[in-house]
């Protein structure tokens, strides 16, 4: 059983809860005055240039100021094949004073302003549209070869020459009709962008809709069985996107959701640090400005004679409840996690392949590594919302 519950901690902001078989799994914070920008595009205006340094400020009408590099104004190329791209000077690029049309990539991260990109993207229910490349890609998670090469030669079929897009997980067997479809709805979305009068620079020009409308386009072909909302106000927000998106899925209104699954209580423990596991040890979640550092402590865990078992138990129960810790708090960047130390290479690999194993119920992508010298596991994993909850 799936269910999306939607929260209301007050008037103006949203707790979005995923539950699977009444376990909270995934869990996000929208603010409706400090709403999530990531995705939106703007016409933005060009304040410095630093040349030493490849970047420039754009001013795109939000608190912070916005930066972009150099890399993030050249043409979007098809890694898959050997193109060569010209490297050129950002003055080459841009000017103080020019307006400049940019997707925000990453919200703003303490003292650092919103990240930009020319590369524009617009997200649907099953492609990623790039208007300004020039490749079709499928993603990695369907391996299938004969559905790859189905869903790129539908895509390819309707999608306009000298563009591009990248084919979402949740496209797989879904029917040429369905994919039409969600592509002409997103051709027609870029068209009224596109026709948008500029009166004022700088301007937003779309609206991405924030971490509740992502986590539902994400969601909705996910096996997700239903939506819960905690007030009313909610139904004709979800009902319109559930709408522009195409899908069906089963919404309800229950005042009284927080109490349902130990809801508030599974929430509350998400402000702790310190993660007890069933068999009396612990881990504990440590985030610096540079990485997140986990660590695994044995806790009032004995177990047997065998030493080298008994560590082993514990890391493999401990690097379960990391991935699930991980895809909960949504955790991204370079992860450190430090186990037990064992001395077989054959119960280092079972660690390794228990993180793998879970780490595929996680909609982000994430790259496990070999342990290291230091018998440390490193893990790189892309934020599903990179705004930060206060």
């Amino acid at each position: 059983m799936k269910e999306l519950i939607i929260l209301n901690t007050d008037n103006k902001k949203k707790e979005i809860c995923l539950i699977e078989d009444e376990e909270l799994v995934e869990k996000y914070q929208e603010d409706e005055e400090n709403k999530s920008i990531e995705g939106n595009i703007y016409v933005g205006k060009v304040q410095n240039v630093l040349t030493g340094l490849q970047s420039a400020f754009v001013n795109i009408g939000e608190k912070r100021t916005a930066f972009i590099h150099a890399k993030d104004i050249l043409p979007k190329i098809d890694i898959t094949k050997e193109h060569v791209v010209e490297e050129k000077s950002i003055n080459e690029l841009i000017k103080p004073g020019e307006p400049i049309i940019v997707e925000v990539k990453r919200e703003a991260i303490d003292k650092k302003g919103p990240r930009l990109s020319t590369h524009i993207t617009l997200s649907s229910r099953f492609i990623v549209y790039m208007p300004n490349a020039t490749f079709i890609t499928v993603s990695q998670k369907i391996e299938d070869k004969s559905e790859r090469e189905r869903l790129k030669n539908i895509v390819e079929k309707y999608l306009p020459k000298g563009t591009g897009a990248i084919i979402r997980t949740v496209a797989n067997q879904h029917s040429e009709e369905e994919i039409k479809e969600d592509i002409a709805k997103t051709l027609e979305k870029w068209k009224e962008i596109k026709e948008i009068n500029i009166d004022k620079i700088p301007q937003k020009i779309y609206d991405k809709g924030g971490i509740l409308k992502k986590t539902l386009v994400d969601l909705v072909d996910n096996n997700l069985d239903k939506i819960t909302l905690e007030s009313s106000n909610d139904l004709k927000t979800v009902n319109g996107i559930l709408e522009e998106i195409g899908a069906s899925v089963k919404v309800e209104i229950d005042e009284r959701i927080s109490e349902k699954y130990s809801l508030r209580k599974q929430l509350n423990a998400l402000k702790s640090n310190k993660i007890w596991l069933k068999s009396g040890a612990f881990i504990t979640i440590d985030k610096t400005e540079a990485l997140v550092a986990i660590d695994v402590n044995t806790g009032k865990f004995i177990g047997k004679k065998d030493v080298e078992k008994t560590v082993t138990d514990v890391n493999l129960e401990a690097a379960k409840e990391i991935s699930k810790q991980i895809r909960l708090r949504d955790i991204s960047g370079i992860i450190i996690i430090d186990f037990i130390d064992m001395h077989e290479q054959e119960n280092k690999q079972l660690v390794i392949n228990e993180i793998i194993k879970n780490s595929k119920k996680d909609r982000s992508k994430i790259q496990v590594e070999e342990f290291t010298k230091l018998n440390l596991m490193e893990l790189t994993r892309k934020h599903i919302n990179s705004k930060k909850e206060e």
